[in-house]
């Protein structure tokens, strides 16, 4: 796939504290969690770039070939925890908000789980993600995960 556009060459500027923002809000919960999420964001939004990326990540934080390969199948899968449960409904509520507001259970499970601060990180990190795919499916970008990886460190130090 070839990309339409280079983000960071067409707004450098805004892209920038985009990237900033998303490694600030992604680093504020668990790095097996967060990935999660993103793995099962881009799943629904079809996004082959984040899915990739976030893919290599989770390995590289430890995570199971098992517990990526069943991620599609969350509910009937039983190696995840009810944490985990709870983030992965909330994040397939909000991705399809399009599709009707049914996310009352959603948010019940996430209630119990987390505390309020950590359900507007974990939104926060949903919306990062969702608007990831956005870009990457919209303008066909394809990015190296290590060298997003680099860039993070980088942000971070």
């Amino acid at each position: 796939m070839t990309a339409k556009l280079d983000l960071f060459t067409a707004a450098p500027s805004l892209m920038k504290e985009w990237q900033r923002a998303s490694f600030a809000i992604s680093s504020s919960l668990e790095p097996s969690l967060a990935e999660l999420v993103k793995i099962r964001a881009s799943q629904i939004n079809g996004c082959a770039n984040c899915l990739n990326m976030h893919t290599v990540f989770a390995r590289e934080d430890g995570e199971t070939e098992q517990r990526i390969y069943l991620l599609s199948a969350w509910r009937e899968a039983p190696c995840y925890t009810d944490r985990e449960r709870a983030a992965l409904g909330w994040t397939e509520a909000l991705t399809r908000i399009c599709e009707g507001h049914t996310h009352e259970s959603a948010y019940d499970a996430l209630k119990a789980e987390f505390t309020p601060e950590e359900q507007v990180k974990l939104t926060l990190m949903i919306n990062v993600i969702n608007g990831y795919n956005r870009l990457a499916v919209g303008f066909g970008g394809w990015a190296d995960p290590a060298a997003i990886r680099s860039a993070a460190k980088a942000a971070a130090a």
